[in-house]
């Protein structure tokens, strides 16, 4: 009931083709830029690093954050979608191997406005949608992108193959003016975002002392009040007892799924006997799992909420590690099928525990804080797990991957959210005289 009447919201309808459109042009892009570039240059480490370039700018996610809580998101995500059309334009110009140094830049550029982005669509569907509706949301867009996953890459590819790497460029431009068009379309009443010049402390950590002190020159430095606002979402999921736990617990997740997933190659070749072109078809019962997870997590969320939805999710991972480090194909596959069905409803449902947990000021910097936890050890495990598989057999990384996994359910199994919301920060106008306790 809850999907329909996400569909029967007239913004809600705006802002989800939007996205799809904007999904899609980014999807069918990335893939063709690295062809592109192999094309170009025969190298395969060059066509790597185009990826690199894009990925590079994920560091710079807390200022994007505080970015999409310093102004209203809609204008943003209007003129951000705006300004990919123009990024994008350059690749117009490509013509030879000579020109690599263009796609390498622009994918630098287009990375930061991936995520710039982020932060300020996630704090954006907080203010269009009533919170009943906020994983509905986040599970159709989920959905729509996994089976994007699917379709776009293999259409970015089969476009660059006929008509070359500008057909596929002119396709994501058009798909980002698409998406502003119909973000400018939203009706929403964003207040005017407030200058921020204190942290209280949420209700699990009272404070002793008094809150406020007058402002003096010598101790608020410009920069040190920067930083404090920037890292305000790192010091709110620190300091709400039940996010921390996620937090940890997710960190703790990530960290061993990116080395299970360093494991995929060793698992077609060494378990199943397979060629590598295999792992295409093991990526699309992947797709097909995660759409039917898309599709499920919302109405699991309403039984379960949040937290043991997230529970459940790491539940099916550990078990589905232990399928991929068998032999057998049908068991692997129910493996393949069951990460790509746990995944979505982990995600989905952080994401809309974030959105209803902080407080409208922070939005975007919570989200932002939550990626960078998340994703750096992500990023350690595949490493890891890439080292490890040299020396030993790929199953032992996907029996530690289960034994991880358990331990962030556990982790989780007893958490409980506080019955209100907490509020990290408290907006005060700047010249008001009142700094950080």
């Amino acid at each position: 009931m809850s999907a329909r009447a996400l569909w029967a919201h007239p913004d809600a309808r705006s802002y989800l083709t939007g996205q799809t459109l904007s999904l899609l042009g980014d999807s069918a892009l990335w893939l063709a830029c690295g062809i592109w570039v192999k094309t170009l240059t025969g190298s395969d480490t060059a066509a790597a690093l185009t990826f690199l370039f894009f990925t590079a700018p994920a560091l710079l996610a807390p200022l994007a954050g505080l970015l999409a809580d310093r102004v209203r998101r809609r204008p943003l995500l209007i003129a951000a979608n705006l300004a990919g059309a123009v990024v994008l334009a350059p690749l117009l110009l490509v013509r030879d191997r000579g020109d690599v140094w263009v796609i390498y830049g622009v994918m630098t550029l287009y990375g930061l406005l991936n995520v710039s982005i982020a932060p300020a669509q996630s704090a954006l569907l907080t203010v269009l949608l009533p919170a009943n509706l906020l994983a509905d949301a986040n599970a159709t867009l989920r959905t729509v992108q996994e089976g994007i996953r699917i379709v776009a890459p293999l259409a970015g590819a089969g476009l660059f193959a006929f008509v070359g790497g500008q057909a596929v460029v002119a396709l994501d431009m058009a798909s980002f003016v698409g998406a502003a068009a119909l973000t400018a379309r939203i009706r929403v009443v964003e207040p005017r975002p407030s200058r921020l010049r204190r942290v209280t402390s949420p209700p699990s950590r009272p404070v002793t002392s008094p809150p406020l002190r007058p402002v003096t020159g010598s101790r608020t430095a410009p920069m040190r009040r920067i930083a404090g606002q920037i890292g305000a979402g790192f010091r709110f999921l620190a300091d709400v007892p039940a996010l921390r736990r996620l937090t940890l617990a997710s960190a703790v997740t990530t960290l061993f799924v990116g080395a299970g997933d360093a494991t995929s190659y060793a698992v077609i070749g060494q378990g199943l006997h397979r060629a590598p072109e295999f792992i295409a078809v093991t990526q699309v019962i992947h797709g097909v799992g995660a759409i039917l997870g898309g599709l499920t997590a919302a109405p699991a969320i309403r039984r379960l909420g949040e937290i043991r939805t997230v529970v459940v999710g790491l539940m099916i991972l550990a078990v589905t590690a232990l399928c991929l480090a068998t032999p057998w194909l049908p068991t692997v596959l129910a493996g393949k099928l069951g990460v790509g069905a746990a995944l979505p409803w982990i995600v989905i449902a952080i994401i809309t525990l974030l959105q209803r947990q902080a407080a409208a000021h922070l939005q975007g910097r919570v989200y932002a804080a939550f990626e960078v936890c998340a994703t750096g050890p992500q990023t350690a495990g595949l490493a890891l797990g890439a080292a490890v598989i040299a020396f030993v057999d790929y199953r032992v990384v996907l029996i530690s991957e289960t034994l991880g996994l358990l331990v962030a359910a556990a982790m989780l199994a007893r958490t409980r959210l506080p019955t209100e919301p907490p509020s990290a920060e408290s907006p005060v106008p700047e010249g008001t005289g009142v700094a950080t306790a």
